[in-house]
C-alpha cells in the first residue's frame, strides 16, 4: 500500500521501523526535502511547500503512477503540520469503517486536534461513499488526502473534486531511480552486484516505480553473488515488470489516443511504438484493428481509398493467423495508414450531412427522381421528366436532386492531396457542366 522514497544522504531509519523491514520501508523519507522525483511539489516553489509555509493545508488528491510517493507524502504532510494521521484503503474499507473514522475525527476535533485522513485507491469508493466525505471535509473535521492511479476527472465525483486540489505526481525518471539505488547501497554499506550496463537495465525495468526498483535491489542484496551480473544474467535472475496498462482505464485511452494522433501526424515510427506498447501490454489486437479501420475512414478517406482495404485485410489476416504471426499484418496496416496522404473530408461531410438531415426533417425529394411503381403515382407526376444520365452527353445530366424547399448544400469538399486531388478535379468538371446547363 505504501510508497517510500528518499534522497540527500538520508540513511537513518525511523525509530519505529524494524531492522528487518523491507528496504523500501527503511528508506522512507524523513522530510519533504528527502522526497525523490517530485520537485514540482516539494521544491521551493512547489504547491506542498507553499501550503506548509503558509500553515494552510487543503484537502488534496494525489494522482500518479504506482510507486511514486503518494503515501509517503501524505505521512510527511501530517508530520509537518502536526495533524493526526489516519490511513485507510478503499479496497478494504466500507461504510462502517468510514463512519468510525469520521466519529473518531470529530472527537479529536473537539479537543483541538485535526485529522489528516489518507485514503489509498480512493477511486475504488463508489459515488455514494465518495459523497460521504463531503460534510466532514467542508466542516474541517478531516483534511482529506486521497491517492489514485486513475484520472480523477473520470473516477471521482465532481462535488468531491471541487473541494480538493488535484496534485500530479510524476513517474520517477532514471536520475531519481538511480538516487534510490545509491541510498540503498549506502544503507546496506555495499554496492549492488551488477555491472554499469546491468544497473541501467535494472532502472529501466522499474518503469518509473521506485518501490518496485527497491524490491528488486533487495533481492539482489539478499543473494550470494560472487561477480557483478551483466544484463543477460540479470534478466535471467529477475523478472521484468510489466508496463502499467489497464484495458478499461486511462492508460488504455492514453495509448490509443497517442497511436491515433501519431497516425494522423504521419509519423510511422511513433505510431509503431504506441502500437507495440499496446500489444506488448496485452491489448486485444482486434480492438487495435478496429481503431485502425476507423482511422482509415476518418483521417484518410478518399485521399487513399486503399487504406481502408489494407486495414480490413489486416483484420482478415489476423483472424486467419492469430497471434503472434497475424500481428505483422496489423503492423503493415499501421504503417500504411501512417504513410498515406491524409484527408478528413469524408468525416466532415458525414457530420455536415447528418446535421442537415436532422434540421430538414422529412422534405420530399423532387418528383422527377422518384420511382412510380403504380399508375396512380405516375398520374400525380412521380418520375416525370427524369433524365437518364447514361443517355446524356458526358454521362451527366446536371439535374437537380435536392428537395424543392431546400437549396443545394456543400458537404463533401475533397482536399488537394492523394487520390482526392483527382476526385476534386472530377467534381469541379461536373460543376462546370452543371453551370453551363443552367446558363
Amino acid at each position: 500500500m505504501d510508497d517510500f522514497f528518499t534522497t540527500d544522504g538520508q540513511q537513518q531509519q525511523q525509530e519505529d521501523t524494524p531492522a528487518n523491514a523491507p528496504l523500501a520501508e527503511r528508506l522512507r523519507p524523513q522530510g519533504l526535502n528527502d522526497v525523490v522525483g517530485q520537485d514540482h511539489l516539494v521544491g521551493k516553489d512547489g504547491a506542498l511547500k507553499r501550503m506548509i509555509v503558509a500553515g494552510k493545508l487543503s484537502s488534496i488528491i494525489f494522482w500518479g503512477p504506482p510507486g511514486t510517493g503518494k503515501t509517503s507524502l501524505a505521512r510527511l504532510l501530517a508530520n509537518e503540520t502536526d495533524l493526526h494521521f489516519h490511513a485507510i484503503s478503499a479496497v478494504f474499507s466500507g461504510v462502517a469503517d468510514l463512519k468510525k473514522v469520521f466519529a473518531e475525527a470529530e472527537q479529536r476535533q473537539r479537543i483541538g486536534k485535526q485529522t489528516l485522513l489518507f485514503v489509498d485507491e480512493i477511486h475504488r469508493f463508489n459515488r455514494s461513499q465518495q459523497d460521504s466525505f463531503l460534510p466532514y471535509v467542508e466542516k474541517g473535521t478531516v483534511i482529506l488526502v486521497g491517492a489514485t492511479t486513475e484520472n480523477p476527472s473520470f473516477e471521482l465525483n465532481a462535488a468531491l473534486l471541487s473541494r480538493t486540489q488535484v496534485l500530479i505526481l510524476n513517474r520517477l525518471d532514471s536520475a531519481a531511480l538511480d538516487q534510490l539505488l545509491i541510498k540503498a547501497e549506502a544503507l546496506k554499506d555495499s554496492p549492488l552486484p551488477v555491472t554499469d550496463e546491468a544497473r541501467e537495465a535494472l532502472i529501466a525495468s522499474a518503469d518509473g516505480d521506485g518501490r518496485f526498483l527497491l524490491n528488486q535491489a533487495e533481492t539482489l542484496f539478499s543473494l550470494d553473488i560472487a561477480e557483478p551480473l551483466d544484463s543477460a544474467a540479470l534478466a535471467k535472475l529477475l523478472h521484468r515488470r510489466m508496463a502499467v496498462y489497464d484495458k478499461d482505464r486511462e492508460g488504455h485511452y492514453n495509448l490509443i489516443s497517442a497511436l491515433h494522433k501519431s497516425l494522423r501526424g504521419s509519423d510511422p515510427q511513433a505510431a509503431l511504438y504506441y502500437l507495440a506498447r499496446m500489444l506488448v501490454a496485452g491489448e486485444e489486437p482486434l480492438y487495435v484493428l478496429r481503431r485502425i479501420v476507423r482511422f482509415a475512414s476518418e483521417d484518410i478517406g478518399l485521399a487513399d481509398p486503399q487504406a481502408l482495404v489494407q486495414a480490413l485485410a489486416a483484420k482478415d489476416a489476423y483472424d486467419f493467423l492469430g497471434s503472434p504471426e497475424g500481428e505483422l499484418a496489423i503492423v503493415q496496416a499501421c504503417l500504411y495508414c501512417a504513410t498515406a496522404p491524409k484527408s478528413n473530408a469524408a468525416y466532415k461531410a458525414q457530420k455536415s450531412a447528418w446535421k442537415s438531415a436532422k434540421q430538414t426533417g422529412s422534405l420530399m425529394p423532387p418528383q422527377n427522381i422518384l420511382n412510380a411503381p403504380t399508375a396512380l403515382m405516375k398520374d400525380i407526376g412521380y418520375g416525370k421528366g427524369y433524365s437518364y444520365d447514361h443517355e446524356s452527353d458526358e454521362g451527366f445530366s446536371g439535374d437537380n436532386y435536392w428537395p424543392e424547399e431546400m437549396n443545394p448544400e456543400l458537404f463533401y469538399q475533397p482536399v488537394d492531396r492523394g487520390f482526392e486531388h483527382k476526385v476534386r478535379e472530377r467534381l469541379e468538371y461536373w460543376e462546370g457542366l452543371r453551370g453551363k446547363k443552367n446558363d
